[in-house]
């Protein structure tokens, strides 16, 4: 058991030395763009499924509440959080459109869309993507090392260096606090 757990530590620690040597610039457009976002009076608007979901919940949740401070509440939504709309969007139209339709009623092209996929070919997360371009949004996707089709849609793209789910969703986590931290 100590073994395993060393091993998961240190694909940590590797997937970690990887994002700083092949990441920091994508890092720093997606917060330069959501200062800006935030300056045009703009939110940031996040979704993804399953532990991404809770992933887009838990950055937002950052954003609106009390990140370290008490200093700034900002706007920022996720799209996973209205059962209702999720489950009459999937039952009256398709779970691939649960995030593009609400998309179009809630995003202007002020703002700052965040799509999480760790394979990147999640087609609910590319649908709502697509749409927030069509609007004029300003579009990012966090995913892992391949990048899937988001890499190819999204205006900035954050492809995490592993192939590891785990390690990939922990790492989403941590760009989403370090966003949340210098976007003032």
């Amino acid at each position: 058991m100590n073994k395993k757990i060393s091993e998961i530590i240190k694909e940590n620690r590797l997937t970690n030395q990887r994002l700083q040597e092949s990441c920091i610039p994508s890092i720093v457009e997606l917060i330069d763009n959501a200062r800006n976002t935030l300056k045009k009076k703009g939110k940031v608007v996040f979704f993804g499924n399953g532990g991404s979901a809770a992933d887009s919940q838990h950055i937002a949740a950052e954003f609106t509440g009390k990140f370290k401070t008490y200093q700034r509440f900002l706007p920022a939504i996720a799209l996973t959080t209205n059962t209702s709309a999720l489950t009459a969007i999937s039952n009256d139209f398709s779970f691939d459109d649960i995030f593009s339709m609400q998309v179009k009623s809630l995003v202007n092209k002020n703002d700052l869309v965040i799509g999480i996929s760790t394979s990147g070919n999640s087609t609910n997360v590319i649908k709502g993507v697509l749409e927030a371009k069509k609007i004029g949004a300003k579009t990012v996707s966090f995913t892992g090392a391949k990048g899937g089709k988001l890499a190819k849609i999204a205006d900035i793209i954050i492809k995490v260096p592993s192939d590891d789910t785990q390690r990939i969703q922990e790492f989403h986590i941590m760009i989403g606090h370090i966003l949340c931290e210098l976007v003032n």
